[in-house]
């Protein structure tokens, strides 16, 4: 084969030669050329297989300095050959990364930690080579999100921009920690990516193994808790070791220090930031956070925008049962992160500032303007809208106060009664189970979105055809059909009074959409909105721990996720209390053992107050009508 080309091409064709000698790189189309598996060394020499997808014409490297667009992941860097192409076609050097221990790098994997520095030294490593330009901007989702934030929190200096979508943070608040209980979601991620992508994964008798613990997790999951040395997680130490010591470590403090933007966004480059996650997300609480955060502490832009996604669903419109019109997909997915980063990154003037989706900092889709009909695929039409804003939360918010009432009422009119409360029964054994919600890896064990709170084969824990409302632990107050539309777009909390038998428990909260009746839904559709827990012990604090004397009344809050809904007119609001939401959280077994290491459950009688002096409420940001 006859290849030319010019003089002054000749550092960049040396380097691809180089690695062309290596046996390391291949062409991937004519217009790009791909190294794979190039080891870049760490400070402490753990080398990091990395992929380069860097600009070509007829198969022939183009010569110059590129700005880079970097992703760094714990799921094979080899899925990025979409993005790598599409990035190098339009004039950059993507690079795609894996992760300290995963797939074909070296090193032990640990949750993010060793992210922010390895970040930093891939950086550097990027800004010495001659085809970079010394310029980098992140991309990616979730834990790959997570490790844009990381990089941006050492404060690399060839980072320019990043887009975390979905993106681990604040992983001790709303997140993998929640108000004290513990998310399974990342239980889950534990059972399914100790068996692919470990160093152990590497035998081919203990992947085999750990697979089938995941494909069994299910088991494993009526067998809570998980205690080291066990069960086949043994055979991935660091994935065991990991998990372990984040189920049992309830307090917020340095075991979940990385990624925590909400206490140390001093520490966060400044550098131009934008956030992207939706209302279904388990992100979705800290991407608005981190907004509010960022904002104060950073000079240059932040911007927001969500949507009425699932988690990493950002091109799609429908979620669950429920579809919110195809204006609800965000489109190419490549095409407007390419915007972000020609502005950025090579000072093109295009719509950033001026037109969609960046044509204001914040970016909303108000969930709930369909006609709730039945779509073809038999979903709910719930719909929605795009809107863009200045701030977050909005200004013109009037934070609503929907008291809690005798008889499962929900008003605006605070109770006068001298006594009012509500008890049920929590059997740890029994939990409610989860439909849809605020989750990321489900994957098997969870459905993500909008759902009908309806049992079914479909729910593994709740087969039953009948609505969750049905259950004796579960306490409804919901209002009267609304006389007008009701906008809830913003942060929401549930503020409780509360006492039980036990020395813990926890208390969660689930705000619904209630259709009525309607030829397509003869039985009506209970759509969740958003949901949320407290842990007992961490009712005061999620710094300390404190038993709670059985029959002492207490005040709880239970932070629910953020999200914007038009509740319509003849719909009604509902407020879903009990004390489980299995699998999205742990089961508080009420004994008051040391979290992750009991072994006996005991069930509470746990009540709720609805009093003049104990006035249970929900807090709603309602938008006012224009």
């Amino acid at each position: 084969m006859n290849v030319r080309f010019k003089p002054s091409s000749l550092p960049l064709i040396l380097a691809v030669c180089a690695i062309l000698l290596s046996g390391l790189a291949c062409l991937a189309a004519d217009n790009v050329i791909l190294q794979t598996n190039v080891m870049v060394q760490m400070r402490d020499g753990v080398g990091l297989a990395t992929d380069i997808y860097l600009p070509a014409k007829n198969g022939m490297a183009v010569d110059g300095k590129y700005p880079v667009i970097l992703t760094r992941m714990p799921y094979n860097k080899n899925g990025s050959k979409k993005h790598g192409e599409y990035f190098a076609a339009n004039g950059y050097v993507f690079i795609a990364q894996d992760t300290r221990g995963r797939y074909a790098s070296e090193g032990t994997w640990h949750m993010l930690v060793d992210d922010g520095r390895d970040g930093f030294d891939c950086a550097a490593w990027i800004g010495r080579q001659p085809w970079s330009n010394g310029k980098i901007g992140m991309m990616g989702t979730s834990y790959v999100g997570g490790t844009q934030h990381a990089m941006a929190m050492e404060r690399a200096p060839e980072l320019v921009t990043v887009i975390p979508v979905d993106a681990m943070s604040n992983t001790g608040h709303q997140s993998l920690r929640n108000a004290g209980a513990y998310e399974l979601r990342f239980w889950n991620w534990i059972m399914l990516n100790a068996g692919r992508g470990s160093c152990a994964s590497r035998d081919p008798a203990l992947a085999a193994m750990l697979k089938d613990m995941g494909t069994n997790r299910f088991h494993y999951l009526a067998n809570l808790p998980l205690r080291r040395g066990t069960t086949p997680l043994k055979y991935a130490p660091e994935y065991e070791d990991w998990l372990v010591s984040a189920m049992e470590h309830g307090v917020n403090d340095s075991f979940w220090a990385q990624n925590n933007i909400i206490e140390h966004a001093d520490r966060y480059k400044d550098i131009p930031v934008y956030l992207v996650c939706g209302w279904y997300d388990s992100w979705g609480g800290n991407t608005t956070t981190n907004f509010v955060t960022l904002t104060r502490a950073l000079k240059s832009p932040v911007y927001l925008i969500m949507g009425p996604w699932i988690h990493g669903m950002q091109a799609a419109h429908s979620h669950g049962q429920v579809d919110f019109g195809k204006n609800a997909a965000i489109g190419d997915e490549l095409a407007w992160r390419r915007e972000w980063y020609d502005h950025w990154l090579k000072g093109v003037e295009n719509s950033v500032g001026k037109a969609a989706p960046f044509a204001t900092k914040v970016r909303l889709f108000i969930m709930g303007a369909g006609d709730g009909k039945k779509t073809e695929k038999g979903l709910l039409s719930h719909g929605g809208y795009w809107r863009d804003e200045h701030e977050w939360p909005l200004a013109r918010t009037r934070n609503t106060k929907y008291y809690f009432g005798r008889g499962g009422s929900l008003c605006v009119d605070k109770p006068n009664i001298e006594e009012s409360n509500t008890s049920f029964t929590f059997d740890p054994r029994q939990p409610v189970p989860t439909i849809g919600g605020n989750i990321s890896s489900g994957d098997g064990i969870m459905l993500q979105g909008a759902w009908d709170q309806r049992g079914g084969s479909h729910i593994w824990n709740w087969t039953l055809p009948i609505p969750l409302s049905a259950r004796n632990d579960i306490v409804v107050f919901q209002s009267e059909p609304l006389a007008e539309d009701v906008e809830v777009t913003g942060e929401v909390e549930v503020r409780l009074w509360a006492s039980s038998s036990a020395v813990d428990t926890d208390f969660t909260a689930k705000l619904l959409d209630i259709y009525p009746s309607s030829t397509d839904w003869p039985g009506g559709f209970d759509l969740n909105i958003g949901d949320g827990i407290v842990r007992a012990r961490f009712r005061d604090s999620d710094r300390e721990e404190k038993l709670m004397k059985p029959g002492r009344i207490y005040p709880f809050t239970i932070k629910l996720y953020p999200t914007s809904n038009v509740f319509k007119k003849g719909h009604r609001i509902r407020v879903d209390v009990s004390s489980s939401n299995f699998p999205r959280f742990d089961v508080n077994p009420n004994t008051g053992e040391p979290l992750n290491n009991h072994r006996r459950v005991i069930t509470a009688v746990n009540t709720i107050y609805h009093d003049q002096d104990h006035s249970s409420h929900i807090v709603l940001p309602v938008i006012p009508r224009r």
